[in-house]
């Protein structure tokens, strides 16, 4: 009988993907895509790891994160100036952010209807287009106090 080997299914999708399967990005990748999509941040990461005694700086998880974003595992979705998540859910979608909470949740991409963009710049093209919905709690003004 084949014994499959731990981590295989991420061994796999690293180097599809054009990464070398390193120890670290290995034990990163696992607490990032075996649980199913999700939105986290760097800090947030670093912490899971932390607690599940793998020993990583944040310096680490930042780089790995970016990496896998380049080779298309994931995405960055940047809510406000120094704030990111990064989703592991890569296809076309769009997202709540509650200002309140800090959460980050989907919004199917069809639920999003932009009638017109403007033109791509000389020499450019249109990649993708991100929407950030901020949500906020009703019982809270514009500015987070209590009105």
């Amino acid at each position: 009988m084949d014994q499959v080997r731990p981590y295989s299914a991420l061994i796999e999708r690293l180097r599809a993907a054009g990464l070398r399967p390193t120890r670290q990005r290995l034990a990163l990748a696992r607490l990032l895509f075996e649980g199913g999509d999700r939105h986290l941040t760097a800090e947030q990461l670093h912490s899971e790891a932390r607690s599940g005694n793998l020993r990583v700086s944040l310096a680490t998880v930042y780089n790995t994160l970016h990496q896998f974003t380049d080779a298309g595992l994931m995405r960055e979705i940047i809510v406000e100036s120094g704030r990111s998540y990064f989703d592991t859910n890569t296809s076309e979608h769009h997202h709540f952010f509650d200002a309140d909470s800090a959460e980050l949740s989907d919004i199917p991409g069809d639920e999003v209807v932009i009638s017109r963009l403007p033109a791509a710049p000389s020499g450019r093209i249109i990649e993708r287009v991100d929407v950030v919905v901020r949500v906020r709690n009703r019982a809270f003004g514009p500015h987070g106090r209590l009105t």
